[in-house]
């Protein structure tokens, strides 16, 4: 198949899109084109933000690379968040991961809904079509192989792994990023996503508590309407506890993570 000219990396601002960002920019891959599709400010890891707005954007336009943030936007013309489709009044939506009464995370929509789509409807405005797909590039590293070719190619486009074929693991990923003058971007999800591990919560409730606190209230809420329904509590972490007693305050040590922390098998989060 002949290659099509629209080649774009969907980019998390985590470190291996970064480091896919940092090789665009110095010409070891092809792609001018980086799509962050943005789950919401309400959402998406602060500190994400932060690093994408003060450290991405200004590095891919000092280096002729186009670093486009995308919302989804509803039919209303509205912005729509994941926040907000959570803990909007009367909704049953369960978009994330929660974790169920045995330890095992639900179905989810979230990566479909507010990264997936949002990336495709900006294809195809640019022209992709399945008789001339675009590229997209991934961020997975060789550490995280397993990740790869989790999900359906969908006809306008052509999924690609540029850290896999260059042999570039998380660690070298970070190395890239250094030796390019940038800091290393903190773990890029939303901030009260399921797959994170014990050790990423027990962070979050040392160092910022308000988003710990919110959290607690998100579960809190969610449990709040599986009552109404007669349904079974779910929960954020896969201990089968609420969230707060889960991850103790000023506990070191926790539980070694199991499969599924940590990581959203498609690739299109987490990167």
């Amino acid at each position: 198949m002949t290659d099509t000219t629209l080649r774009s990396v969907s980019f998390g601002g985590g470190v291996q899109s970064t480091a896919l960002l940092v090789l665009a920019a110095h010409g070891r891959i092809d792609f001018p084109l980086f799509l962050f599709a943005n789950v919401g400010d309400d959402s998406e890891n602060p500190a994400t933000l932060r690093y994408v707005e003060e450290y991405a954007r200004p590095f891919a336009a000092e280096h002729g690379i186009e670093l486009v943030t995308l919302d989804r936007i509803k039919h209303d013309g509205t912005v729509e968040t994941l926040w907000k489709r959570l803990t909007r009044k009367g909704s049953r939506s369960l978009p994330i991961p929660v974790r169920m009464s045995n330890g095992a995370p639900g179905t989810r929509s979230c990566t479909a809904d507010f990264k997936i789509k949002v990336i495709a409807k900006e294809l195809k405005r640019r022209g992709a079509t399945a008789e001339a797909p675009a590229t997209i590039g991934i961020g997975i590293s060789v550490d995280e192989i397993q990740r790869a070719n989790n999900r359906r190619t969908e006809p306008h486009e052509r999924i690609v792994y540029p850290l896999l074929d260059l042999g570039l693991r998380r660690i070298d990923c970070a190395r890239v990023i250094r030796e390019a003058g940038l800091p290393v971007p903190p773990k890029s999800s939303c901030w009260f996503c399921p797959f994170h591990r014990p050790e990423t919560w027990h962070d979050q409730r040392r160092d910022e508590p308000e988003l710990f606190e919110r959290s607690c209230q998100l579960e809190d809420l969610l449990n709040e309407r599986r009552d109404e329904l007669g349904k079974d509590h779910v929960y954020l972490t896969r201990f089968g506890r609420p969230l707060r007693e889960a991850i103790s305050e000023g506990v070191d040590l926790l539980p070694m993570f199991d499969e599924a922390d940590g990581l959203c098998d498609s690739g299109w989060c987490m990167t």
